[in-house]
């Protein structure tokens, strides 16, 4: 667990932690002076040499393998991409959909993962969405959807609307005990605790940087078990997706053995260099201790809001990173916090406000204080419709 001394001299590094109350990193993290020591760092080379893509590619691979010991993966089980988007297409692109069809999906997901599957459509694959019920999904109900036509079950590790966070290892026991592959979307939670890719068992790991990794947009990496890789061959591609992208061989397609396979065109180059800048800071304080943070600030709100009689849409024993309250108009309370300087954001009927390791007991109590001047805003239990 950090200090407050640690957590101060922390939220020294983030600027706009001096002049806002900033609840918003499921949305963007804010920046560091680190990230933005990143993107200087880019100018500079730019400036200095040009076009030196030795230095560039360099930084590129430097970043995969920053990113692979990150997951407890290996640097050739990991692809860097544009957008999260990018490896689920990918990984997509390269299924047949021929013996097995099903894909099984909550109803939590965030909405590019169903764009995705629901394009596969057309060449064979169908569809299944799994039923919540209420805030939660139960196990019971992947188990009734998922069987031996099932080819993948993507699943969330926590909602962006409500919070939830998914029975990972069930469901990917489940997939796997009737022959089918498990895609893990962490996007909602990687950087707010450890992650081990190998101990969770999926086949395949996607997230970016510009949420909890403290990173910009515009970067985000993909996990390929390395069983698969081979196996698999995209047909959405490019030059870096290729053994040698440097042949410049228009002729030949001949895909990388490692999930480089999985890219396609030329490198995130600036991102790149930003993006390790925010994961480095986050190994530098210890995922451990990130974690802590963020728990005991995800309890202190939930206690907090129970007091007030508002009704969570996250569950009581939350360790974060996002809690959801539930509201009457959450846009209008939206623009009510803005007012006393809390950058949050609403999905629905849901307020969202979600911890990092910069935020503190403080950033918690300014929040309530505002939400107790605006109860007519929440919803209360008494006022929950029963649909």
């Amino acid at each position: 667990m950090l200090t407050d001394s640690q957590v101060h001299a922390l939220r020294s590094r983030f600027p706009i932690l001096s002049r806002k109350i900033y609840l918003n990193s499921c949305s963007q993290g804010a920046l560091c002076d680190a990230v933005e020591d990143g993107f200087r760092e880019y100018l500079a080379s730019w400036h200095e040499h040009g076009s030196p893509w030795d230095i560039w590619v360099a930084q590129y691979e430097a970043a995969r393998t920053q990113f692979a010991q990150f997951i407890g993966a290996t640097a050739d089980e990991v692809g860097i991409l544009p957008y999260a988007s990018a490896g689920m297409n990918s990984v997509a692109s390269a299924l047949s959909f021929d013996e097995r069809n099903k894909v099984v999906l909550g109803e939590f997901e965030f909405p590019t993962m169903g764009h995705v599957w629901l394009a596969q459509q057309k060449r064979g694959a169908q569809v299944q969405f799994v039923s919540a019920v209420g805030n939660s999904i139960p196990s019971e109900n992947y188990e009734r959807a998922i069987d031996r036509k099932t080819l993948i079950v993507p699943v969330t590790g926590v909602c962006f609307m409500n919070g939830y966070r998914s029975r990972v290892s069930e469901i990917v026991s489940l997939a796997h005990a009737n022959g089918a592959l498990a895609m893990l979307d962490d996007y909602q939670d990687c950087g707010t605790r450890p992650v081990n890719v190998k101990e969770s068992g999926v086949d395949f790991y996607v997230s970016g940087t510009l949420k909890y990794l403290l990173g910009p947009p515009g970067l985000a990496f993909l996990y390929v078990r390395r069983e698969l890789i081979e196996q698999l061959e995209p047909t959405i591609t490019g030059w870096f997706a290729q053994r040698n992208p440097f042949a410049f061989d228009v002729k030949t397609l001949d895909l990388s053995p490692s999930a480089r396979r999985f890219e396609a065109g030329s490198p995130m180059v600036p991102n790149v260099y930003a993006a390790m800048r925010g994961i480095g800071l986050l190994q530098e304080i210890g995922m451990n201790n990130v974690a802590a943070q963020i728990a005991r600030l995800a309890q202190a709100l939930l206690q907090g809001a129970n007091k007030l009689s508002i009704k969570a849409k996250t569950s009581e024993d939350s360790v974060g990173p996002l809690v959801v309250l539930q509201c009457a108009d959450a846009p209008a309370l939206v623009t009510k916090l803005a007012a006393s300087g809390v950058i949050c954001s609403s999905r629905h009927d849901g307020l969202r406000l979600s911890f990092h390791v910069y935020n503190t007991m403080d950033d918690v109590q300014a929040v309530l204080a505002v939400l107790e001047r605006h109860l007519e805003l929440m919803t209360r239990p008494d006022t929950v419709r029963a649909d």
